[in-house]
């Protein structure tokens, strides 16, 4: 994932550059329960205008793992069709150093690797999908929790994905994978972070993205690409707003 946020409302004229990797492992126990680990590299960047002029403050490494539990509640299929109802639970373990800092001091809780809490986080997901198609809709809420007298602001996340299968255009023998086009769209909403139990008036909102992209299936392995372009971005004071979020994705069937 590769993110970049230039828009800045304030006088540092600040410029954001995020790279991160996360590795997922997916194991099932049963056919209806499935573990999920996440383990992230991050490397954050942030060009800022301070007294002293331009000053680049950065920090790379290992950030904050999660691990998600997932049930399928609900399975309702028919010949070329299911429907299943999926809740999660997950938690985000303070795995990545939140004390980074350079000659200008300790790092901004932003730029650090981790946020030093264990943050909870619950939800669920709703697909439909047959052999042409497939909607998808997932619902989740984060519990940021307070680490060295800070905390990020709850996150709630609505996403709404819907793939459609461009090639082949008719199924058959033979057919070495499938290429879907892929349309999604994500609403954030961030609460205001906390410093010292006050809440800092400029970080928090409320963003809608929509996000194009391309998937290729096979028996195997799957390759994905989507671009995240913000319609609104409604923050907070002089919160930092996004240009653009390029994701690009590899899965393999073990």
């Amino acid at each position: 994932k590769y993110l970049r946020s230039a828009d800045d409302p304030g006088p540092m004229n600040r410029e954001l550059t995020v790279w991160s990797a996360p590795s997922v492992f997916v194991y099932g126990l049963t056919e209806k329960f499935t573990l999920f680990g996440i383990v992230p590299y991050l490397d954050k960047s942030m060009d800022m205008t301070t007294l002293a002029g331009r000053q680049t403050r950065g920090v790379s490494g290992l950030g904050d793992m999660r691990f998600f539990a997932r049930y399928t509640l609900g399975q309702w299929d028919k010949p070329g069709e299911t429907l299943r109802l999926t809740p999660f639970i997950g938690l985000e373990v303070p795995t990545g150093d939140d004390d980074q800092g350079d000659s200008l001091g300790r790092l901004p809780p932003p730029l650090q690797l981790g946020s030093g809490s264990w943050d909870p986080i619950i939800g669920t997901v709703f697909t439909w999908q047959t052999l042409k198609r497939q909607f998808d809709t997932s619902i989740s809420y984060k519990f940021n929790t307070e680490a060295n007298g800070f905390a990020f602001g709850d996150v709630l996340n609505l996403d709404l994905s819907y793939q459609h299968r461009i090639w082949p255009r008719q199924l058959g023998k033979g057919v070495p994978g499938y290429l879907y086009a892929v349309a999604e769209s994500n609403l954030i909403w961030q609460n205001k972070n906390e410093v010292s139990g006050i809440r800092d008036a400029n970080s928090g909102g409320t963003s809608l993205y929509l996000a194009p992209g391309i998937q290729y299936v096979t028996k195997r392995f799957i390759l994905e690409t989507a671009v995240q372009l913000p319609v609104i971005q409604d923050l907070n004071g002089t919160a930092l707003e996004n240009d653009f979020i390029v994701t690009a994705g590899f899965r393999m069937n073990f």
